[in-house]
């Protein structure tokens, strides 16, 4: 099983994440984006490790458990 966190210390809420992944992330009110789903299908994997790559912080990351 693979988990997506993000470290809200190093989000500069640019949106990258959200706009590739609705399913995982969403702005919060304070203009950061927010984990919204943290168990990662399988057959998302991939698609959310694009959206690690992408963030210009390095904020989020895949943890495999």
């Amino acid at each position: 099983m693979a988990k997506v966190e993000l470290n809200q210390d190093l989000c500069v809420g640019c949106g990258m994440c959200a706009q590739q992944n609705e399913e995982y992330f969403e702005f919060g009110d304070n203009g950061l984006s927010h984990v919204i789903k943290e168990e990662v299908a399988p057959e998302d994997i991939e698609s959310v490790k694009e959206s690690v790559e992408i963030c210009p912080t390095e904020a989020i990351s895949l943890v495999e458990e």
